[in-house]
C-alpha cells in the first residue's frame, strides 16, 4: 500500500542519503516528511531517520513532491537542527568529489560536516561581521614586489574568479602581504577561506589579520578546538557572520557566503591530506571549490610542487613570481659541501664527515657576529635508527620486528613500535652484538655541537617539544627538525641542513621535491647574503634539488620535475588509483580493468611497509596484501570512467559473505 500523506502537499517527499559509510547502500532513499515538518525540512538538513531497524543520522539531498517507491514512506523520525548545514553549491561539490576520489559519499560528508552540537546552535548569529569590532583598511603595497601581484589583487577585489600560484621572496613568510589581501576582500564584503598546514601557521596569519580586523572578526577553523567551538564556528561561516576563515585542513569547506578568494598555503605538506578515506587533498578540494563557486584561488608558497606547476603550464593557474633582482637581493649565500675541486682539496673528507668543515666555519663566523644559527636535522630523538656494526643490517626487535633506537644517551635501547627494552642485542645476520647509527637525532646532535661550541646556548625543537619563536638575547645554536624550524627575530646569520642524503635519498616519487621544500622553508629564516649570511646544505653538490637551492629557483624545479613525470607517465601527467586488497582479488581487478578504455595495470606490488594495512583486515594475513596501481590519461572523461568503475569494485567487494578489506586512493600522494 502506497504512503498517501507523501503525495497529498507539494515538498512531501524527502530524498536522504544515509550516513552509515557503507558502500552498498550508498544512495538516496525516499522518506515520507510529516506535515509538522513540511516547509521546514530542506535539501541540506540533518535528519534522524529510521534504517536497517535502527536510527541514524541522514541527511536530505532533496526535496520531491512524489515518490516512484511502491510500498509505504517510513516517515522521518526527528530534525537535527533546522539550518540546513549543506547548501546546494556544497552538494554539487560533494558529488564532483565524490566522483574524483571514487568514494562513498556519506565518507565525503562527514570530512565536510563537523559533528553537530546543540548547545552551539544556541549563540547569536545575529550580530553582522561590521559590527563585531572596528576595522582598518589594510596596506596592499607588498604585493608591488611581485610581478601580476597588483594585477591579482585588482581582480580579486574586483570579484572576478582570478588564480594564481605566488612565489613567496626568501627572507619572507609572506604572512603580511596575504593577511592585508584578506583582509581587505572580507571589509569589502567578500567571504575568505584560508587553509594552512599547521598551527603554528594559522596563528601567525591570525595575529597578522589583527592588524586590521578585530580578533572577533576573524574565525580561527582547527583541530585543536572543542567540538562546540567547531560547530558554533561552522554555523557561524554558514549564516554570513564570518567573513573570514582561517584554518587547517577541513576549513576549506566552511561554507563562508559569497565566497571571493581561496588560499592555500605550502600545498606540498602532507598535513593536507586527510589520513581518513576517501584521502581528500585539501589542494584537490579548493580547486572543485573554486570552480563551482566562481571564487579567486590562490597557491601561496615558498616552494613548488608538480602540480601547481601542472596548473600554471596548462594555463589554469597564473604566476605571480618576485624578480630575480630581488631574489638576489633577498636570499642568503647557499653553498653545499665539496661543491668544487678547490673545496675538495681544502677539506678532504667533505663528502664523508657528516659535518664538514665548511659548516663549521659558517657556524663559528655567525657566532662571532653575535648572530645565531640553525641546524636542520631531518629525524627527532637521539639515534632513531640503528644498524649492526659490521653487517649492516638495521637492527629489529625480537618480538615484532619493529626498528629498535636509542631514546637518550643514558637508556638502554628500545623498540620504537611496541616500546619493549632490550639489553642483549644480537644481529639475526651475523650474530654481531655492536651497534652503528644510521641516522642522528635532534638529541645527539644537540651533544655534539654542544661540546664543539661551548658556551654557546643550544635550543632543540622538534617532536614534542617544538619551540614557536626565539626569544630576545644572545646568539644561540638552534637544533630542529624540518617543519619545527623558530622564528629568530632579525633572522638566523647562518644555516646548515644536514644529512641532506636521508632527505633526497628515499625512494619516494616526491623524495626531492620535500627535500628542496624543506630547505627553502629553513633558507628563509636567514638573513641576506649583504649581511653575511650563509646556507649550508651537506650533500651532493650535483643533484638537482640541491642545485635548486643554491639557485633559489624551485619554480625551474618543479617544471623539471614535471617534464620528467610526463616522460615516464606519473602524476600529475597522468591519474592513478592505488587499490590494496588480496591477491586473489587484484588478480580480478587486473582482469577486468583492461575493459576500461586508455587504463594500463602496474603491478601487483607489495604495500609499503611504512603504511597501515587496510582497516579490517588482520594482521597474520599481511603475507597476501597487495597493491595494484591503475592508470589513466589526465583528463576529464577518463578520470569519471575510472571513478565509475572503482565505485562499483568498492559496492561489490563490500556485499556479503564476500566481503574483503579494500582501500582505494586516487592520485596517492605517497606512490613510492
Amino acid at each position: 500500500m502506497t504512503d498517501t500523506r507523501a503525495h497529498q502537499f507539494p515538498g512531501s517527499v524527502a530524498r536522504v542519503l544515509p550516513l552509515v559509510g557503507v558502500a552498498t547502500v550508498d544512495r538516496l532513499f525516499d522518506y515520507a516528511i510529516p506535515p509538522e515538518l513540511q516547509g521546514v525540512c530542506q535539501p541540506g538538513c540533518r535528519v534522524r531517520i529510521r534504517f536497517a531497524g535502527r536510527r541514524i543520522d541522514g541527511l536530505v539531498w532533496e526535496v520531491a513532491d512524489e515518490t516512484t517507491h511502491e510500498g509505504a514512506l517510513s516517515p522521518i523520525v526527528q530534525m537535527l537542527g533546522d539550518v540546513p548545514v549543506m547548501p546546494p553549491v556544497m552538494q554539487r561539490v560533494c558529488d564532483s568529489l565524490t566522483e574524483r576520489y571514487a568514494a562513498v559519499t556519506s565518507d565525503v560528508v562527514r570530512a565536510m560536516l563537523p559533528p553537530r552540537h546543540k548547545g552551539a546552535e544556541q549563540a547569536d548569529f545575529a550580530t553582522p561581521f561590521a559590527d563585531l569590532g572596528a576595522a582598518e583598511e589594510p596596506d596592499l603595497s607588498p604585493w608591488a614586489m611581485y610581478q601580476r601581484g597588483q594585477a591579482f589583487v585588482e581582480a580579486v577585489l574586483s570579484g572576478k574568479p582570478a588564480r594564481a600560484a605566488w612565489q613567496i621572496l626568501p627572507g619572507d613568510d609572506g604572512m603580511v602581504a596575504l593577511a592585508a589581501l584578506v583582509c581587505k576582500v572580507a571589509i569589502d564584503g567578500g567571504g575568505v577561506v584560508c587553509v594552512l598546514p599547521h598551527q603554528r601557521q594559522v596563528d601567525r596569519l591570525a595575529a597578522a589579520c589583527r592588524e586590521w580586523l578585530a580578533a572577533k572578526q576573524i574565525t580561527v577553523f582547527t583541530a585543536n578546538l572543542g567540538p562546540q567551538a567547531r560547530y558554533r564556528r561552522f554555523l557561524a561561516a554558514l549564516q554570513g557572520q564570518a567573513r573570514l576563515v582561517i584554518g587547517t585542513r577541513s576549513a576549506v569547506f566552511s561554507p563562508v557566503e559569497h565566497l571571493r578568494l581561496l588560499v592555500v598555503v605550502d600545498d606540498g605538506s602532507d598535513q593536507l591530506v586527510d589520513p581518513r578515506a576517501p584521502y581528500i587533498h585539501a589542494r584537490e578540494a579548493a580547486t572543485t571549490i573554486a570552480a563551482k563557486r566562481q571564487a579567486a584561488l590562490l597557491f601561496a608558497s615558498q616552494g613548488r610542487t608538480a602540480e601547481v606547476q601542472y596548473f600554471v603550464e596548462s594555463g589554469w593557474v597564473h604566476d605571480i613570481l618576485p624578480s630575480s633582482d630581488r631574489i638576489r637581493a633577498a636570499a642568503p649565500l647557499v653553498r653545499a659541501t665539496a661543491d668544487s675541486d678547490a673545496a675538495l682539496a681544502r677539506d678532504p673528507l667533505a663528502n664523508r664527515a657528516r659535518i664538514p668543515q665548511l659548516a663549521f666555519t659558517s657556524i663559528r663566523e655567525a657566532l662571532a657576529r653575535n648572530a645565531s644559527v640553525l641546524v636542520q636535522v631531518p629525524r627527532a630523538g637521539y639515534v632513531p635508527a640503528l644498524a649492526c656494526q659490521r653487517c649492516r643490517t638495521p637492527a629489529r626487535c625480537r618480538w615484532c620486528g619493529g626498528p629498535l633506537a636509542w631514546p637518550d644517551t643514558h637508556s638502554v635501547l628500545e623498540c620504537r613500535w611496541c616500546g619493549r627494552p632490550d639489553g642483549a642485542y644480537r644481529c639475526g645476520e651475523c650474530g654481531g652484538t655492536q651497534l652503528r647509527s644510521q641516522v642522528v637525532g635532534v638529541h645527539r646532535t644537540a651533544e655534539e655541537l654542544g661540546r664543539a661550541f661551548a658556551p654557546t646556548p643550544i635550543v632543540t625543537s622538534g617532536g614534542s617539544h617544538i619551540v614557536d619563536e626565539l626569544e630576545p638575547g644572545p646568539a644561540r645554536l638552534v637544533i630542529a627538525t624540518p617543519g619545527a624550524e623558530p622564528v629568530c627575530p632579525g633572522g638566523y646569520g647562518a644555516a646548515v641542513l644536514l644529512d641532506g642524503w636521508a632527505t633526497v635519498g628515499r625512494q619516494d616519487l616526491r623524495a626531492w621535491e620535500r627535500g628542496l621544500r624543506q630547505w627553502i622553508r629553513a633558507m628563509s629564516l636567514v638573513q641576506s647574503r649583504s649581511t653575511g649570511a650563509t646556507v649550508t646544505i651537506v650533500a651532493e653538490a650535483s643533484l638537482p634539488p640541491v642545485q635548486a637551492a643554491i639557485r633559489c629557483d624551485p619554480v625551474g624545479f618543479a617544471s623539471s620535475e614535471l617534464r620528467k613525470r610526463r616522460e615516464v607517465h606519473l602524476p600529475p601527467a597522468v591519474h592513478i588509483a592505488a587499490i590494496d586488497a588480496p591477491s586473489e582479488v587484484l588478480r580480478e581487478c587486473a582482469g577486468v580493468v583492461q575493459q576500461l578504455a586508455e587504463a594500463e595495470v602496474l603491478g601487483p606490488v607489495a604495500i609499503p611497509a611504512s603504511q597501515p594495512l587496510p582497516g579490517g583486515w588482520d594482521e597474520t594475513s599481511r603475507s597476501s596484501a597487495l597493491r595494484l596501481y591503475v592508470r589513466v590519461p589526465a583528463t576529464v572523461a577518463a578520470r569519471r570512467e575510472l571513478g565509475q568503475w572503482l565505485r562499483r569494485l568498492r559496492q561489490r567487494k563490500a556485499t556479503g559473505a564476500c566481503a574483503v578489506p579494500l582501500r582505494i586512493q586516487v592520485d596517492p600522494i605517497d606512490i613510492g
